[in-house]
């Protein structure tokens, strides 16, 4: 299992979004941090079982794990040693926004 990390804006992200949540119900932003920490372990033991984006170059490997209940999606990259994840992204809005955080590393290797 890969180590995971969350770059410091997509941490922000998460906080933001948890925020407007518990605003609106209490406990639903932390229903919504419970969802992030039950899919963490997921992307550092099978990076590659989520679906790749085709949207930025494909050879960067970024792949995108939706959220089963809140319209979110952890977009991130497998590198060498560990996993980033590059953005908490509503999946609904301003697509790519995240595109600048990406690493300069090589690509993942393919599946063989």
């Amino acid at each position: 299992m890969k180590p995971v990390t969350l770059a410091p804006e997509a941490e922000d992200e998460l906080l933001e979004a948890a925020l407007w949540y518990d605003d609106r119900e209490p406990g639903l932003g932390t229903d919504l941090l419970d969802e992030v920490e039950r899919m963490v372990p997921m992307l550092g033991t099978l990076p590659e079982s989520f679906p790749r984006l085709l949207d930025p170059d494909p050879t960067l490997g970024i792949r995108r794990a939706l959220l089963p209940r809140f319209p979110y999606a952890l977009v991130y990259r497998e590198l060498e040693d560990h996993v980033r994840v590059l953005a908490v992204a509503h999946a609904k809005r301003r697509p790519g926004y995240w595109l600048d955080r990406i690493e300069e590393a090589p690509p993942p290797p393919e599946p063989s």
